[in-house]
C-alpha cells in the first residue's frame, strides 16, 4: 500500500491568464510615470476631511482609517514565500477583504473610489492604498520617508499551496488552540488576523506572552525588534479601536452580504450601526489625546500609568489606566472624555525587556522615534514591491536600504553578440565542466520568486553569503564555477573596452551548456542573451532575508534530504514552479531536461533515466512512462524509488517522488506524455530552451518590467 497521496492542485499553475485582466493592454509603468502625483494627493486630502453620513469619520478625519487600510494591505506580506502584501491590490479582493481583521475596510475603499475613478488606470489600487496611507500620515503632521509606485493590480486572488493549507487549519478548530504549524509562512498567529490576537495569545491577556508572539509574527514579515516597536507605537499614535457593542451585531462580510449591499459588508444591526455605534475589532479605546495628530502620547501614556484589566462593551479584554485623568477625546461627542486605554499587545512593549528598552529610548528621543517609524513604515509599505529596479519613483527618499537589493550601476559599455561568442570560447577552455556551469546558473536563476520579485541571477548573489553556502547550491561547485568565471572575466575585461560581469558570464555559461547539449542531440540552438547584469558587494546583500529563501527540498534539482511534516514534497515542488511563474508544460519540460543534463543535486543519478552523456533528449519521459517498469519505494517515507523490469525483475532506474509525480498525477502525466512522443523530440528541445531562457531572465525588470 503506497503512501497516502492527494490530487496535486496543478490548476495553481494555470491562474495567470492574461485574458482575465481587463487592463492587459495597458502599459502601467508609462501611465504612472506621466501621472501628476500631487494632483492625486490633493484629491486624497479632500476625502480625508469630508465626513460622510453613511460612514462618519472618527474625530472628523479619515486619516487613521486610511493608515489602517494601508497597513493591513501591506502587512499581509511574509518573507518565507514573499506572497501577499500591498502589491496586486489584494486588499480589495476575497478572501483578504473578508478577513475578520479587515472588518469595515470596505468603507475605506469606497471612500477612495472617487479618487480611483478619476485617475483610473493611471494609478493601481495597490499604489493608491499605500499613497493614501502616506497622505493620511502627512495630513496628521507626520513626515513620511517617501513613496514609490509599481504595484500592478490583479483581478483575482491567486491560490497557492500554503493558502490551501491555511484553509485547512482554519477549518480545524482544534488547530487554533495549539501552536500554528511552523511550516506555514503566514505571520498571523491565528488565521484571519494580520498578526496576533490583541487580547493576548489565544485570548489570554498576558503582555509577556504576547510579546513572544509579536516577536515571532513580525520576524516572519521581516521586521526586527526596533522596527516592531516603532510600527506599533507609531501606528497606535493615531485613531481608535471600535467595539461599541457585541460582535454578534455584525452580519456577513462583503462577499457573503446580501446583493443589495452592493459590495458593502459587516452590516451592524445595533444602534445606528456606524459612528459611535461602530464595531470593528471589538475593542473600544483611544490611545492618545491627539488621535488625528502625530504626538508622543502613546509612549507617554504607556509608561506614565499602571493599567488594570477590563473588558470592552463587546466583551474583549483590554486595559484602562488607573488613577489617570479622563483627557482622551471622544470620537463623536465633544462633551465626553475617556481615560487612556491599551491593548494587551500594547503593554507587551512595556513588559518585554527588549521592547521596553527601545520604547523608553524612543520616548526620551522623539526625533529618533520619528525617524524609526518613518523607516519602518516605508519598509512595511514597500518591501513587497521588489528590488529598486521595479520602483517607479515619485517621492524618492535619500536613503537606500539593503532590503531593496541596491545593486551597483553597470561598469563600462555592455558586451555585444561578438563578445558573447568570444566569451563562450573562453568558457569552454576554462576547465570547468559544462554540467557545473549549468547547475550553478540554474541554482541562481531559480532562486527567483515572483511573489516579491526577489532572488534570481542579477547581482551575482549566488557567489555571496548566504546563497553560496546553501547545501542545495553545492558550495564546492559554486566556488569552482566562480574561480573559472573570474578568470574569464579578468582576461576579457583587461582586453576590451566593454565589460562583462560575473552574473552575465554565469548566464552565458549556462546558456552555452544548454546549447552544447542540444547540439549533442542533433539540434542547433542559440539562446537569446541580454547583457546588463551587475555584481553586488557582500554588504549590499540582505543576508537575513536571503536566509529565508533557502529551500528545504527542490524538485527541479531532485534535492530531497528530508521529509516535510506539513507538506508532501511534490506540493513544495509545485509551489516552487508557481513562484517561478511556470505553466504545467514549462514545469514538466524543465524537470525532464535538467535530469538528462545532470542537473541533480550532488550529481545523483536518481531520475536521470538516460544513458546518453550530456545530451538534451526526451529519454526521461520515454523511460518514466514505460509501462514495462514497476516502481517500488526503497524507504519508509516513500521518497526514493527503484524501477524494476516487469518481465525479468532486474532493476533499471532510480527516481524520487519528484519524478514519479509527473507520471502519477493525471494532469502532469498528460503533459509528460506529449514530450515522450517520438515525433516531438525537436519540440521538447525548443520548449526546454524557451523555458530555460524565461527563468534566467525573470529578474530582468530593466528589460521586462511587470
Amino acid at each position: 500500500m503506497g503512501r497516502k497521496r492527494k490530487k496535486l492542485p496543478v490548476k495553481f499553475l494555470n491562474q495567470r491568464n492574461e485574458k482575465s485582466n481587463p487592463l492587459r493592454d495597458v502599459n502601467y509603468r508609462e501611465l504612472f510615470e506621466e501621472l501628476n502625483i500631487n494632483e492625486v494627493k490633493e484629491e486624497i486630502r479632500k476625502v480625508l476631511r469630508d465626513s460622510k453620513d453613511w460612514w462618519p469619520a472618527d474625530f472628523g478625519h479619515y486619516g487613521p482609517l486610511f493608515v489602517r487600510l494601508a497597513w493591513h494591505s501591506a502587512g499581509t506580506y511574509r518573507v518565507k514565500d514573499g506572497r501577499r502584501g500591498a502589491n496586486s491590490g489584494l486588499i480589495r479582493l476575497y478572501p483578504i477583504l473578508d478577513w475578520p481583521d479587515n472588518t469595515n475596510l470596505d468603507k475605506a475603499l469606497r471612500l477612495l473610489w472617487p479618487v480611483k475613478r478619476k485617475f483610473g488606470e493611471k494609478i493601481s489600487w495597490g499604489d493608491l492604498v499605500i499613497l493614501a496611507g502616506n497622505v493620511a500620515l502627512e495630513d496628521m503632521g507626520f513626515k513620511t520617508l517617501g513613496f514609490a509606485g509599481g504595484r500592478v493590480d490583479t483581478f483575482y486572488f491567486e491560490e497557492d499551496i500554503y493558502y490551501q493549507k491555511e484553509l485547512e487549519v482554519m477549518a480545524e478548530e482544534k488547530r487554533l488552540k495549539e501552536e500554528k504549524p511552523e511550516e506555514l509562512p503566514t505571520a498571523a498567529s491565528t488565521m484571519g488576523l494580520i498578526y496576533v490576537n490583541p487580547e493576548g495569545p489565544k485570548g489570554n491577556p498576558d503582555p509577556v506572552e504576547s510579546a513572544k508572539e509579536i516577536r515571532e509574527s513580525f520576524r516572519l514579515m521581516g521586521m526586527d525588534d526596533e522596527e516592531t516597536v516603532a510600527l506599533i507605537a507609531g501606528g497606535h499614535s493615531f485613531g481608535k479601536c471600535h467595539g461599541a457593542g457585541p460582535i454578534s451585531c455584525l452580519e456577513e462580510p462583503p462577499d457573503e452580504a446580501p446583493v443589495e449591499e452592493a459590495g458593502f459588508g459587516w452590516r451592524n444591526r445595533c444602534g445606528t450601526g456606524k459612528g459611535p455605534d461602530a464595531i470593528t475589532s471589538g475593542f473600544e479605546l483611544t490611545w492618545t489625546r491627539t488621535p488625528v495628530k502625530w504626538s508622543l502620547d502613546f509612549l507617554r501614556n504607556l509608561f506614565a500609568y499602571d493599567y488594570e484589566l477590563t473588558k470592552s462593551p463587546a466583551g474583549l479584554y483590554q486595559w484602562v489606566a488607573k488613577d489617570a485623568p479622563a483627557e482622551i477625546p471622544d470620537a463623536f461627542d465633544p462633551n465626553k472624555k475617556h481615560k487612556p486605554m491599551m491593548l494587551t499587545t500594547d503593554l507587551a512593549l512595556k513588559f518585554d525587556p527588549v521592547y521596553r528598552e527601545i520604547a523608553l529610548r524612543f520616548l526620551e528621543n522623539p526625533e529618533e522615534f520619528e525617524k524609526a517609524f518613518a523607516r519602518a513604515w516605508f519598509k512595511l509599505t514597500h518591501r513587497d514591491l521588489g528590488p529598486l529596479s521595479r520602483y517607479i519613483w515619485k517621492e524618492k527618499p535619500d536613503e537606500v536600504f539593503p532590503w531593496q537589493d541596491p545593486f551597483p550601476e553597470p561598469e563600462g559599455e555592455p558586451i555585444n553578440s561578438e563578445d558573447v561568442k568570444e566569451l563562450k570560447g573562453k568558457i569552454l577552455k576554462s576547465g570547468v565542466p559544462l554540467r557545473d556551469y549549468l547547475y550553478v546558473a540554474w541554482s541562481a536563476a531559480s532562486s527567483y520568486r515572483d511573489s516579491d520579485k526577489r532572488g534570481g541571477v542579477n547581482g551575482g548573489k549566488i557567489f555571496l553569503e548566504p546563497m553560496k553556502s546553501w547545501e542545495v547550491n553545492e558550495p564546492e561547485t559554486v566556488e569552482k564555477v566562480l574561480k573559472g568565471l573570474r578568470k574569464v572575466k579578468d582576461e576579457f575585461n583587461s582586453e576590451s573596452e566593454r565589460k562583462v560581469s560575473l552574473s552575465d558570464l554565469l548566464v552565458i555559461a549556462g546558456n552555452l551548456a544548454v546549447e552544447v547539449a542540444a547540439k549533442n542531440a542533433g539540434f542547433d540552438v542559440e539562446i537569446p542573451f541580454y547583457p546588463g547584469r551587475v555584481d553586488a558587494e557582500q554588504d549590499q546583500i540582505d543576508v537575513e532575508f536571503y536566509k529565508e529563501l533557502e529551500p528545504k527540498v527542490d524538485g527541479f534539482r531532485n534535492y530531497l534530504p528530508q521529509d516535510t511534516e506539513l507538506f508532501l514534497p511534490e506540493e513544495l515542488f509545485l509551489d516552487k514552479a508557481q513562484l517561478l511563474t511556470l505553466t504545467p508544460p514549462e514545469m514538466v519540460v524543465l524537470t525532464g531536461g535538467l535530469r538528462v543534463l545532470g542537473g541533480n543535486y550532488g550529481k545523483s543519478r536518481e531520475g536521470v533515466l538516460t544513458d546518453k552523456e550530456f545530451t538534451l533528449t526526451n529519454d526521461y519521459f520515454v523511460n518514466l512512462l514505460d509501462p514495462e517498469v514497476k516502481w517500488k519505494a526503497v524507504d519508509e517515507e516513500e521518497l526514493h524509488f527503484i524501477g524494476f523490469d516487469r518481465r525479468t525483475g532486474e532493476p533499471k532506474w532510480r527516481t524520487t517522488r519528484f519524478d514519479l509525480i509527473l507520471a502519477a498525477d493525471t494532469e502532469l502525466r498528460a503533459v509528460s506524455e506529449v514530450y515522450a512522443f517520438e515525433s516531438f523530440l525537436e519540440r521538447f528541445v525548443r520548449d526546454f530552451v524557451s523555458a530555460w531562457s524565461k527563468v534566467v531572465n525573470l529578474d530582468r525588470f530593466d528589460l521586462f518590467w511587470r
